[in-house]
């Protein structure tokens, strides 16, 4: 993959936690030294280094403010993948790890201005910290969450989207919903499965919103075109996909 612009140097990052708090994937809290601050929205980059000098680099959201003390990266595990494996079976707490950030400033989101998150899977990620920055600034009202998945199981950060009041939704069924709680978590229940409706979103538009979209290609296409169709302006819609390289 391309490499970051390169006045931004790699670091040491010490891995401090290593969690699987949904199938398929790990979180990871990372000490990185003299790591400059972040917005909400901005990534990190990973990469690793073989034996024979081999080296392979991928992206990941940041979860975590500036104001946290250690650098939280979830990553989803991709068979096929060059990094994801190893950080999602091999990665232990004391590990070390070398990455670079952050990165990015397109899909930032200060905490000023209002602000509509739709992420889908692992595309919940920025998403959250941007979340966790909107309290953390006592700004809560700015910010409006969807948050999308095949089952509450698969959605990472599932009880806090809940419990700050995102709007959930699921593809396939509701096991673990039970689980949860949140001033929508009525609407979770009484909302049908299926993936992103126009519905859904309508009732979280308010004027003057940047709308930011995360998730797969084909997740973001539809929601960015929903929120299109519901009148949002395509200049005040970022999108960010991910998804395999290459």
């Amino acid at each position: 993959m391309t490499e970051p612009r390169s006045g931004i140097p790699w670091r040491d990052a010490t891995v401090r936690h290593v969690s699987h708090p949904v199938p398929r994937a790990v979180q990871l809290r990372l000490e990185v030294p003299d790591r400059p601050e972040h917005l909400p929205g901005q990534h990190y980059v990973v990469r690793l280094t073989a034996e024979d000098g081999y080296r392979a680099s991928r992206s990941y959201s940041l979860a975590s403010t500036a104001a946290d003390p250690l650098v939280e990266l979830f990553v989803e595990r991709l068979d096929d993948g060059e990094v994801s494996p190893y950080l999602a079976d091999e990665v232990r707490t004391g590990d070390h790890l070398e990455v670079r950030g952050p990165i990015g400033r397109w899909f930032t989101w200060s905490g000023e201005t209002p602000a509509l998150a739709v992420g889908g899977g692992t595309g919940v990620v920025p998403l959250v910290a941007m979340l966790r920055h909107s309290i953390e600034i006592g700004r809560p009202d700015l910010l409006r969450v969807a948050a999308f998945a095949g089952s509450p199981e698969e959605l990472p950060y599932a009880g806090e989207l809940s419990a700050a009041g995102a709007l959930l939704g699921f593809s396939r069924d509701r096991r673990g919903l039970e689980a949860l709680a949140g001033p929508r978590l009525s609407a979770a229940r009484d909302r049908p499965t299926g993936r992103v409706r126009g519905e859904d979103l309508e009732a979280l538009l308010a004027g003057g919103q940047t709308a930011y979209v995360c998730g797969s290609a084909g997740f973001a296409e539809s929601a960015s075109s929903l929120l299109v169709t519901l009148g949002v302006a395509p200049e005040q819609i970022r999108v960010e996909r991910f998804g395999p390289t290459g």
